[in-house]
């Protein structure tokens, strides 16, 4: 029986140990790219210039998978990426005046910080009870919408940022946060299963 599963930080280490810098550097650009296609995926609001994108999904799952120091890197890897003009950002935008000056800065900038506090929740075992799990991407989550709010803040105030940038995300960040933590105790429970067997 291969018990090496139990000693692996996140579930990525477990399924491709070992997991050496080749492999880290694929999974850093896999995972940049994941994050630019799901921001090509825009809901606009009427009343808010900050659209329901997939990038909370990604940038939570990211760090779970990946863990801290590798999940942070794919998230400064796709704000570069974006930054040096690729049509990264959301809906095709892109370039270092879209990263400093957007409505959605906050949040981009937000991505590197929530993702490492995410793995490092994961890469202690937080990822593999679904209880457990939820909370780290919730605790990601509010990184996220605590930096969104604090730069619109800046141009609207305090309540106009919370109704323009917080508020109308609370119920979607509510579901993504549930379904992004239960693919993680799964994912482990099938990592044991295949480990059992061999």
């Amino acid at each position: 029986m291969d018990t090496s599963y139990a000693k692996a930080e996140t579930l990525s280490s477990a399924v491709l140990a070992p997991l050496d810098r080749t492999r880290q550097f694929a999974l850093v650009v896999a995972f940049s790219l994941l994050m630019a296609l799901s921001a090509q995926f825009v809901i606009p609001l009427p009343w808010t210039p900050v659209p329901i994108t997939g990038q909370t999904f990604v940038v939570l799952l990211t760090g779970a998978l990946l863990g801290s120091r590798l999940g942070a890197l794919a998230m400064i890897a796709y704000l570069i990426e974006g930054a040096l003009g690729l049509p990264f950002f959301r809906a095709g935008n892109g370039g270092l005046p879209y990263l400093i000056a957007s409505p959605t800065t906050g949040y981009l900038l937000s991505y590197r910080l929530a993702a490492f506090i995410t793995g490092l929740l994961a890469e202690r075992g937080w990822d593999r009870r679904y209880l457990t799990a939820a909370a780290a991407m919730m605790i990601g989550s509010i990184v996220i919408l605590f930096s969104g709010w604090a730069w619109m803040a800046r141009f609207v105030g305090p309540t106009g940022a919370w109704l323009a940038g917080v508020a109308p995300f609370l119920p979607g960040d509510f579901v993504k946060v549930m379904l992004a933590a239960a693919t993680l105790p799964s994912g482990w429970a099938i990592v044991r299963r295949a480990s059992h067997k061999d």
